[in-house]
């Protein structure tokens, strides 16, 4: 792990055990930045643009008793571990550029570090954040802001505060914290995810959707919560689907309960498909019903119809519609099958 001495400014790699304390930067890129190769001498990186982060965070940091700090414009290394940095963090400085004191709290709802996808495992990840303003002024910490930030971005203050372990938040939940957010490369908005999930993969730029396409398939491997399959298409579309979501975006508008019943049968990834056996409800027109569990309107299914071309396989149809099955589902024909469903049907392939 490469930090920076908060006196020398000069980096220092250390691995494993001899890492020492550390206070980390979370931040929104700007026109300028220092990266590694921009790196020099003090006195010539202070008439650099954008070192004033540096400077400004090794002085906090100082201040705090610490004698490293991490900054992810010069200190990255490629590296799908930034969530696991964020998170051995001692403090974590969020500086904001576009607020300034005096304002209130709830002003930083307009920030860009809201937006932004990467930006989403810094706030989870660390347990000591402190947020700061333009002109590098202190104006609260995540703990005291829990509930002005549950408001911002619909993370449970439970989880912001750190009281609920992230591996006990339902699938789909944790895929809404990213379904107003951004990242400059497509890529991205599956790799800020990778901590989230606690899943470690290769970052392969230049794979585009099939990002977010590897990330479910992972995600598969580690756990069998249905509500990663309830997802909606953001247009009623007449296009057949698999069962995998295109982006979180598609994950937006629906909430599930912590504890609530979404872990199903076992089911994996095989080259048909998902394979699952599970309870359906009966649907006109070779189509069935699949619940996924528990949610803010009670249970909820989504349509699987059975493919003319590949009979025996499914796809997801309707897939803009999470169907409320406590509603339509009562004198439906239960049946438990073995299916198998495609993995996804219109994204590209090249």
């Amino acid at each position: 792990m490469r930090l920076i001495n908060c006196v020398t400014l000069q980096f220092e790699e250390f691995i494993g055990k001899q890492i020492p304390p550390y206070a980390i930067l979370s931040h929104t890129w700007e026109a300028h930045e220092i990266s590694f190769n921009d790196y020099c001498g003090v006195e010539e990186l202070r008439q650099k643009l954008g070192s004033e982060k540096i400077f400004k965070t090794c002085e906090l940091a100082r201040n705090d008793g610490y004698a490293w700090v991490w900054i992810d414009t010069c200190c990255i290394d490629k590296s799908s571990s930034v969530f696991k940095w964020y998170r051995r963090s001692a403090r974590c400085y969020v500086y904001l550029s576009d607020f300034r004191l005096p304002g209130r709290a709830t002003d930083i709802s307009r920030c860009r570090w809201f937006t932004r996808g990467w930006t989403l495992q810094e706030l989870i990840a660390p347990r000591d954040v402190r947020f700061y303003d333009a002109q590098w002024q202190l104006f609260g910490t995540k703990e005291g802001l829990a509930y002005t930030l549950d408001d911002i971005t619909g993370i449970s203050s439970l989880v912001i505060r750190g009281s609920l372990p992230l591996n006990s938040i339902p699938v789909a939940t944790r895929m809404s914290w990213a379904a107003r957010r951004e990242t400059t490369r497509e890529e991205d908005i599956a790799y800020c995810l990778f901590g989230i999930f606690n899943v470690n993969l290769p970052l392969l730029y230049g794979e585009g959707k099939k990002a977010f396409l590897r990330l479910q398939e992972q995600i598969i491997k580690q756990t069998n919560d249905l509500t990663l399959f309830a997802w909606r298409a953001e247009r009623n579309t007449l296009l057949r689907r698999g069962i995998m979501a295109e982006s979180p975006q598609e994950f937006a508008g629906y909430r599930w309960y912590f504890g609530a019943d979404t872990c199903g049968p076992e089911f994996s990834i095989t080259n048909k498909g998902l394979k699952i056996t599970c309870d359906l409800l009966r649907w006109p027109k070779n189509t069935w019903l699949m619940p996924l569990g528990h949610g803010e309107m009670g249970r909820v299914g989504i349509l699987l119809r059975e493919d003319e071309l590949n009979p025996g396989i499914y796809y997801r149809a309707r897939a803009h519609e999470l169907l409320d099955i406590d509603a339509i589902g009562k004198h439906l024909e239960k049946s438990t099958q073995l299916v198998y469903i495609h993995k996804y049907m219109d994204i590209d392939e090249e």
